[in-house]
């Protein structure tokens, strides 16, 4: 309920200005299911169609509505992981190397310029290519 009630919590005023950018942050495993974790991916999957349905609701006011939807990151979370685990992922990424958070982060300011201002409904997988086929 976290992106609802935070994009509630902005939606009047840019309702009001006829204006405003909504980035929600999923996951791939959201996109495309992820083994062991089949309650997250149905979470991650309903922010995407959350993000999607809401996107066709504000366009009639000139709000963007997008979803940026990490890959493995180099966060805390995943230096958790056993080792095995942490290679195995790495080596099955195109790029042969997990996301920085900043590079995360870049996608998400991307969404939220003036440079994605005729874009909206739409899902960026941030991954180093490990989803591209799906």
């Amino acid at each position: 309920m976290g992106p609802i009630k935070f994009t509630r919590a902005f939606l009047e005023p840019m309702i009001e200005r006829n204006a405003g950018k909504i980035v929600s942050v999923s996951s791939d495993a959201g996109r495309v299911g992820s083994m062991g974790e089949t309650v997250y991916a149905g979470a991650k999957g309903g922010i995407i169609a959350f993000t999607k349905s809401l996107a066709r609701e504000m366009a009639r006011h000139r709000i963007n509505v997008n979803c940026v939807c990490p890959g493995p990151t180099n966060t805390p979370l995943f230096a958790n992981q056993p080792e095995r685990m942490q290679q195995a992922l790495t080596r099955a990424i195109p790029f042969r190397r997990v996301a920085e958070p900043g590079e995360i982060a870049d996608a998400i300011l991307f969404f939220a310029s003036g440079r994605s201002d005729y874009l909206t409904g739409q899902v960026l997988s941030v991954s180093g290519g490990l989803t591209m086929v799906d």
